[in-house]
Formats: structure tokens, sequence, C-alpha cells
């Protein structure tokens, strides 16, 4: 099993181009089963998830075609495919759920086994499989499958009980092709939510309020693939390769980037003292220009709110600020499991149920370590970045699912880092 090995302490220094992101890439793929014919996804990275994704559509009869060196791929999806996906195909991937609501909205039969994915807590789809029902699907669960089935979905008013990006992302899919309007209550605001709105909406689909709380989507009777559609920025990448430029006290260029998608994220960076200067597709970071860091309050929410993939990363930077830091994580339930390697490092953090103390400065160093989940990962190469000797990171296959080729960005900008098979 491969690991990294970082040599810490060398001042970063460049650009950085950041990827398009995952968490968008992942439900527009999935969403290219809703109609047949030929779909290019552009600015699509080559990372782990993306690949299974187009493994499962290719195992339930779609033909895929991935040009890894200019970041597209080509999907096309047959008149007919099997609405069946097995344990084996998608027991890796939480997200893989997300080919439910458009087999079901297609062919009115689908079976899909209950996925796997990163062990940060519970993520029900009890949530996707009511909505599905108020769409007047017959759901049923046995033996670790989902099946559902349905003559014609129907338009529905929909309240989620609370904001889900995933159940979202079904329902929004599913009502495309629905009979009548499908109104989202207490919908998910992310911007990965907008990205596969405006995918839908280049198919036939009429969407409005994409990006607040209510969405109305207004099924069509017929859908139709669009010529090709660009994949948005990976806005959780930007905002780790800025806390690595603060970390590390480096001036660094962030490209490609959009900051108006991480407002409360940078919020939490000016609060800190970091010093950063916003353009409309980059972020500068100055990491030089900052004295002392200075420590701040964080609690996890859903978009707009402080988004969770970037909490491992800031408690990481908050290890150098002068004072205690409070933390709080209230999305999900398991989110602290990175404390324990960073505490391996030097950091000094005391958790207590769903809010950690980060006491800092710390001085860090280089140990073995062991990455938990995706995001955790992440934090790990900062902090190994800017710890003393040499940091080693195992179970590095979580963050090959969420960040193309971060060795050769990091090295790119002066990291000394190498990927140990």
């Amino acid at each position: 099993m491969d690991k990294i090995r970082i040599t810490g302490g060398n001042k970063l220094k460049g650009s950085v181009r950041i990827s398009g992101a995952k968490n968008s890439a992942l439900p527009i793929i999935f969403s290219t089963l809703l109609v047949e014919g030929r779909h290019r996804i552009e600015n699509l990275p080559d990372l782990a998830d993306v690949n299974y994704a187009l493994k499962i559509l290719e195992e339930l009869g779609a033909k895929c075609t991935f040009n890894k060196e200019e970041s597209y791929a080509d999907i096309m999806i047959p008149k007919n495919l099997e609405p069946i996906a097995t344990y084996d195909l998608v027991r890796k991937m939480r997200a893989s759920i997300l080919v439910l609501g458009p087999l079901l909205a297609r062919f009115g039969f689908a079976k899909v086994s209950l996925p796997g994915g990163c062990a940060i807590g519970t993520r029900p789809i009890d949530l996707h499989l009511k909505a599905l029902e108020e769409m007047k699907a017959k759901i049923s669960v046995s033996e670790g499958y989902v099946t559902a089935e349905s003559a014609k979905l129907q338009g529905a008013k929909i309240f989620f009980p609370m904001p889900t990006v995933g159940g979202t992302e079904n329902i929004m899919m599913a009502a495309a092709l629905a009979e009548g309007e499908t109104t989202l209550e207490n919908a998910a605001r992310e911007p990965e939510i907008v990205d596969l709105g405006n995918y839908l909406i280049k198919m036939g689909a009429e969407i409005s309020g994409l990006g607040t709380s209510t969405i109305v989507i207004r099924g069509a009777q017929k859908l139709t693939a669009p010529k090709s559609h660009a994949i948005i920025p990976d806005r959780i990448e930007a905002g780790t390769f800025v806390v690595a430029g603060l970390m590390t006290r480096s001036d660094i260029l962030v490209k490609g980037a959009r900051p108006d998608h991480l407002k409360a994220f940078l919020d939490v960076i000016k609060k800190a003292g970091g010093v950063c200067e916003i353009d409309e597709d980059s972020i500068k970071v100055s990491g030089s220009e900052h004295k002392d860091l200075k420590p701040v309050q964080v609690k996890t929410a859903p978009h707009p709110g402080f988004p969770t993939d970037l909490q491992a990363q800031v408690m990481t930077l908050m290890t150098q600020a002068k004072g205690v830091s409070l933390i709080e994580e209230d999305i999900f339930e398991n989110r602290f499991m990175h404390v324990q390697e960073l505490v391996r490092l030097g950091a000094n953090i005391k958790t207590n149920s769903k809010v950690a103390q980060v006491y800092g400065p710390s001085e860090l160093t280089g140990a073995p370590v062991m990455a938990t989940d995706l995001r955790a990962s992440a934090s790990l190469v900062v902090a190994g970045l800017a710890a003393k000797g040499i940091t080693e990171i195992n179970r590095i296959y979580h963050l090959d699912r969420g960040y193309e080729k971060i060795e050769s960005k990091i090295s790119g900008l002066n990291g000394n880092i190498e990927r140990l098979k």
C-alpha cells in the first residue's frame, strides 16, 4: 500500500491550479443516466472516486472514455441499461447511491446496494427514500439492497428536516423526469448542487431556486444530452492550499479558484490574521506577511456556513495560532479522528464530544501517521509541510479519492514530497 513522505520546512512558492470539484463531478456523472446519447464532461479531475463512478456507469451498460491529459470524459449512455447496481459495484463509495434517482426516473425500476465510503459517521439515506416515496415510488430495503419501483414518478412538495446534499441531488435528478412540479424545501445550497442543477437545465429540465433553500423542478417529458459541461473548481482543494501557504508562512497563488464559493472559510482566515488577496478566479496567499496567527471559533454548518470538509485543515492551521481555538463539528459525529494523528506530530488538542480545543502555537515534528478519511489526509499533508523533519502518511488511498496529483502540485510549489510504493 502506498504512503507519502514529506520532509517539512521548505518555503512554498509559485502557483497551483485547482482541479474540478469531486463533489460536483460525481452527481453530474450519475445524472447522465437520465438520457441516452453522448455526454461530454470537462474539467473532470483524475481521482479514484471519479474513475470509480465511470466504472459504475460502464457496469450498468454505458461506454466511458476518460481523456486524463485533457481532463474530460465522453460518456455514451445507451437506450437500454441494467438498472441494478450490485454490492461489489457500489460498496467503495457512498456517492454511488446517486444512481438511484436517475435510474428510477428513467426506467421505473432500480435496485441499488447500500453503499460504503469514508468512516466519518452515519450518513443515512432515509431522507432520499422518504422523498421518493412522496413522489409515489414503492420502496423496499432487504438484504442490503434498496429496491424502488414507480410506473411514473409524480411531482411532490418535499421538506427535508435537515439539509442533505445527497438527498437534494438524488431528488433533483428524479424530479427532472417526474410528472408535474417538485418543490424541495430546506434543500442543500452548496455550489455543487447549483452545478448539477445547471447541467440538468442543459438537458432540458426547468429548475428555479438553485443556491437557495427552496428548489423547484418541473419535470420534462423528454431530456436530451448536452454538448458539454465544465465542472466547477474544487473549493475544498483551494481552501487546503490556502491553509498550506499560511501554515508554511509562504507566498503562493491559488489559480482557477472560486473565492465566492469560500466566503465562510475566507472570513475565518481573515479573523485569524491570514493575509489573502482575493481576485475573481484566484487567491493570493501572503503567508510571509502575517505575524502571530490569532485563535478563532469555528462551527461547521451546511452551506453557506463553514464547510465540514475544511474543518480538519483549519484545525491544523490553528495549532500555529497564539491562544485557544474552539472548533465545533456539527455535521458528522466522527470527524475528529485526525486529532490523535495531529497530536503525534506535536499538536496540543483536547476534544469533548463535538468540540475541539486547539492550544497554540505548537512546534510540529515529523512522525509516522495514519490517514483516517479524505479530509483528515489533507490536514496531515499540510501539517507535514510545516513540521520539522520527516512525516510519513499511511493509508493515502483516502487522499487519492479527492486530491488530483497532489504530490506533483506540492512539488511544483517547492514542497518536498514523494510517494512511496
